[in-house]
């Protein structure tokens, strides 16, 4: 597939989110973290299970999607009933630049550029530099909180921000975890580096925020950002 055809096909993924319908449904499925039927996504958009059918298979059929089929109940054998079919976000990422830019293989090049140089991954700089930046955000961020943020405005404003800056935070169980990595395109191949700098970045936003009761760490899991933050 040439790269015409690919920016093709990305703009007519995005052309799909034009209907607000549509891009509800896809935001819906994106924050649940994990597949989710028709009935389930009818249900947390308030459309019809026609409809929500309509927009998924839509959204399948433009790349924005991927499917699985899978039985809810659990039960296999006769009487367990037909699998059901689950929808999750694809694997995939789109981009449209006109004229086409290419800003992931310079990121690519300036990252082995730094691991060749130093040795180190991340190097103390770039450490500093993302923990200085994360620093800006967070104070930012408390500063809209208000003149004296409370401890509970506070992590409100965590949260507001990452989400802002397309990590997809989740709660659970007192722990936040970041469903996207925005830094996803170096990863497979300078892993450590990212990696480090995402948690030098999370380190610099709590310090900016004034956050003592929660702290972030590394915790690789599968389809997630590698940092997550213990909230205490």
């Amino acid at each position: 597939m040439t790269d015409a055809t690919h920016a093709i096909d990305d703009i007519e993924a995005i052309a799909l989110l034009d209907e607000p319908a549509r891009r509800a449904v896809y935001e819906w499925v994106v924050a649940q973290h994990r597949p989710v039927g028709r009935d389930e996504t009818a249900a947390g958009v308030g459309i019809s299970r026609a409809l929500a059918a309509f927009h998924l298979d839509r959204l399948a059929e433009g790349g924005l999607l991927e499917t699985e089929f899978r039985r809810l109940t659990g039960r296999t054998g006769p009487g367990a009933g037909r699998p059901a079919k689950l929808y999750r976000r694809a694997d995939r990422e789109i981009a449209v630049a006109l004229p086409e830019r290419r800003y992931d293989v310079a990121a690519g090049l300036l990252a082995g550029a730094l691991e060749d140089v130093t040795g180190e991954r991340p190097p103390a700089a770039l450490r500093a530099a993302a923990h200085e930046m994360g620093e800006e955000v967070g104070r930012s961020a408390k500063s809209a909180a208000g003149p004296r943020p409370s401890r509970a405005r506070r992590r409100v404003a965590l949260v507001e921000t990452l989400a802002e800056r397309g990590y997809e935070p989740i709660e659970r169980d007192g722990r936040l975890r970041l469903g996207n990595c925005p830094f996803d395109a170096l990863v497979d191949t300078h892993r450590d580096l990212v990696c480090g700098m995402n948690l030098a970045l999370a380190e610099g936003v709590l310090d900016g925020l004034g956050e003592q009761h929660a702290s972030a760490r590394i915790d690789r899991q599968p389809g997630l950002c590698c940092v997550a933050f213990d909230l205490g």
